[in-house]
């Protein structure tokens, strides 16, 4: 059985001390959540201080991105061993805004993907389609070209330390959602081109998530969905409220 994974992605927002009174609460609402992997990821600033918020609780630290090089003249940019230190484990990879406006391509995913693994972190990696690409039938092409470039030159064993996150770039932060059935579709695409790439086991034991515009109101429909195994949480993770009714969910 794979685990469901709930990952709050708060983007460019929320102060230090703003990041641990969120941090605090999510901690205080999810206890007790077990069959659940419950993940925050706050910006570069707030790791250090939200970490300090998370230690001995069940909510892990996730950063939202890092740089595929281990050190250099790198001018604003942070390195896995970095983040390492100050107790992040999983790094969010490929989000749609990192390749809408910061240049971000399939080759620096893969670069990024094999860092945070040889690092010891495990990457959250980012696909999917924009609405103008999905109008014009070009999902499943999209998706592929992502996952194929992604996991790149990747064994069956690294692949296993992996998480998906399909976040359809026209659902996110739009208030739109792909209905569980286009969720699931998409999902069950994923799994089978990871069939094909790998094996059926490692297909099986990829987890893969829903990253547009999950909410408390439908996490249940679309995690009822046998290929849907979590979400990358936007808007809903800046509330603890919000966001506890998804992993309760």
């Amino acid at each position: 059985m794979r685990k469901r994974i709930i990952a709050g992605n708060w983007k460019m927002n929320k102060t230090l001390p703003e990041a641990v009174a969120l941090a605090k609460e999510v901690v205080k609402l999810s206890a007790g959540a077990d069959n659940c992997e419950v993940v925050i990821c706050p910006t570069f600033v707030c790791l250090s201080g939200v970490n300090q918020v998370l230690s001995g609780s069940n909510v892990q630290l996730g950063a939202q991105d890092v740089h595929f090089e281990e050190k250099g003249a790198f001018t604003g940019k942070v390195s896995c061993d970095m983040l390492k230190s100050v107790g992040v484990k999983y790094v969010i990879i490929g989000h749609s805004e990192q390749r809408t406006y910061f240049h971000e391509t399939n080759e620096t995913v893969n670069k990024k993907v094999k860092a945070v693994l040889k690092a010891g972190l495990l990457p959250i990696i980012c696909v999917g389609e924009t609405l103008a690409e999905r109008e014009a039938d070009k999902t499943e092409k999209v998706v592929e070209d992502h996952v194929r470039g992604a996991y790149a030159g990747l064994s069956k064993e690294d692949a296993l330390k992996t998480v998906i996150a399909y976040e359809p770039v026209w659902a996110i932060g739009t208030g739109k959602t792909a209905s569980p059935e286009q969720a699931q579709e998409v999902h069950a695409f994923i799994r089978d081109l990871l069939d094909k790439m790998y094996d059926k086991n490692v297909a099986d034991q990829i987890r893969l998530q829903y990253g547009g515009s999950m909410k408390a109101d439908n996490a249940k429909e679309l995690l009822q969905k046998p290929d849907i195994d979590g979400g990358l949480i936007g808007g809903a993770a800046l509330k603890a409220e919000d966001f506890n009714g998804i992993v309760r969910a």
